[in-house]
């Protein structure tokens, strides 16, 4: 082991250590809690008698996870926990590292355990290491040379490998409300030591509860804008006492953060808030789903796609002309582009939520689909065949066959599904919209069929 892995255990994190940061650190780093006092939030974990706090206050050495939104404070709980119980603290991050760094570490850790040090190894991002990253942790972990710590903001049940989620114990952090911001602010402006408050500012409350309304929960990006607003109300202010007002704030934020990620679960979240309010016939959540998502920047040809999904999942052949205006609406934003061909979507989006609803399609096709997995792959019945070869007349192909255009009402007393499916009935229409029409032509066609072969 080189010099520089044994120094990863030099030097402990202690409070004392955590209270010199730089002051050219930014605010966010400073201002983080050095104590569960101090810690904001997630008291349904760390509130006395609760698990978190049980865990911390027994030692206990079990690994952990903690899954929740950016901002919320999933380092800074790892470095109290650290510090609480006389911890080695080691931050790693799965963005920066592979397998030989997670080699190194483990293998420093290991020695340092045997010299009766205890190590807390924080793992940032743990769901961006693969399943042979993840797998090289599994016998520190068990073995109780490390106690390991991640942080994810994706559901650890996808992307944490089974082996080493069993040997967790997970923990799901909240996002943090407006309150909880404000009140952070407050101290940032008031702390000398770690905050803003030797600049001498003030802050009107409606300028603090906008910086913290549109941190979208997230911690570090309120403080962030708050140090910029801080910056613009001292230069301005110059040798007098600075002022925070609204119209000070919205200069600092610029652009509104919003929580969003791509790929990430908070993606899936959106989409299905979407999907579900058009299937709920809810116009105004419809609406307001879809421009969280454009907003965020999600690809326009995605919601595309969603929305023509919807139309066919959810609408059918209620309103079988919705297939159409969605489809016409993607042609619409790929001509158009954004922000001009947003309208297109919004426009479909509100016909699905308001037009009839059935999925009669959907369920007919997935019952097919069952049938098609779980019964034996009947051959073609002989008369359902096309014979162009004289040889295949010779076999029967075609034999039987009746064209239904020569049919009285054009339908044949003619069975179309294998012998063993024969009345199977999948397509059951309902009465909403247009498939009342249909599921009138339906009875009248099974009513010609059962004539038919009654004489």
């Amino acid at each position: 082991m080189n010099s520089s892995e044994s120094n990863l255990f030099d030097l402990p994190s202690t409070p004392e250590s955590a209270a010199r940061r730089s002051r050219s650190a930014p605010l966010a780093e400073r201002m983080r809690p050095r104590n569960l006092s101090e810690y904001a939030g997630q008291e349904h974990l760390i509130a006395p008698g609760k698990p978190l706090r049980v865990q911390i206050d027994h030692d206990d050495p079990a690994s952990m996870i903690f899954w929740g939104p950016p901002g919320v404070g999933k380092t800074s709980l790892a470095k109290i926990i650290a510090e609480t119980t006389q911890a080695t603290f080691l931050e790693f991050s799965a963005v920066l590292s592979g397998i030989k760094e997670i080699k190194q570490v483990m293998a420093a850790s290991e020695q340092a355990s045997q010299m009766g040090s205890r190590t807390i190894l924080f793992v940032d991002e743990i769901h961006r290491f693969n399943k042979a990253q993840q797998d090289a942790f599994l016998p520190y972990v068990e073995r109780g040379t490390i106690r390991l710590i991640g942080a994810t903001t994706e559901n650890p049940s996808f992307e944490v490998i089974g082996a080493l989620l069993s040997r967790c114990r997970v923990y799901v952090l909240k996002q943090l409300t407006e309150e909880q911001i404000v009140a952070l602010l407050h101290r940032a402006l008031e702390d000398r030591e770690r905050g803003l408050g030797s600049l001498n500012l003030t802050a009107d409350e409606e300028a603090l509860t906008l910086l913290a309304g549109y941190s979208s929960g997230d911690c570090r990006n309120a403080y962030n804008a708050l140090e910029v607003a801080a910056q613009l109300a001292a230069e301005r202010a110059g040798n007098k006492h600075g002022r925070i007002d609204r119209a000070l704030a919205e200069e600092a934020l610029q652009q509104r953060v919003l929580l969003y990620d791509k790929t990430g679960e908070e993606h899936y979240n959106l989409i299905s808030a979407l999907h579900k309010s058009v299937r709920n016939s809810d116009p105004d959540a419809a609406l307001y789903w879809l421009g969280r998502m454009f907003t965020s920047g999600e690809d326009p040809m995605y919601l595309a796609r969603r929305v023509i999904r919807m139309a066919v999942e959810d609408i059918g052949l209620a309103a079988p002309e919705a297939l159409n205006l969605c489809l016409s609406a993607r042609q619409t934003m790929e001509f158009l582009g954004s922000p001009e061909g947003d309208l297109a979507l919004a426009e479909a989006v509100v016909y699905l939520a308001l037009a009839p609803k059935s999925n009669s399609i959907y369920l007919a096709y997935a019952e097919a689909l069952k049938d098609i997995e779980n019964t034996r792959q009947e051959p073609v019945p002989l008369h359902l065949r096309n014979a162009p070869t004289r040889l295949m007349k010779e076999l029967d192909y075609g034999k039987g066959y009746r064209y239904a255009h020569d049919e009285a009402d054009k339908v044949a007393d003619m069975d179309c599904l294998p012998p063993s499916l024969l009345g199977r009935r999948y397509f059951e229409p309902t009465q909403e919209g247009r498939e009342k029409q249909l599921s009138q032509r339906l009875e009248e066609l099974r009513r010609i069929r059962q004539a038919k072969r009654g004489s």
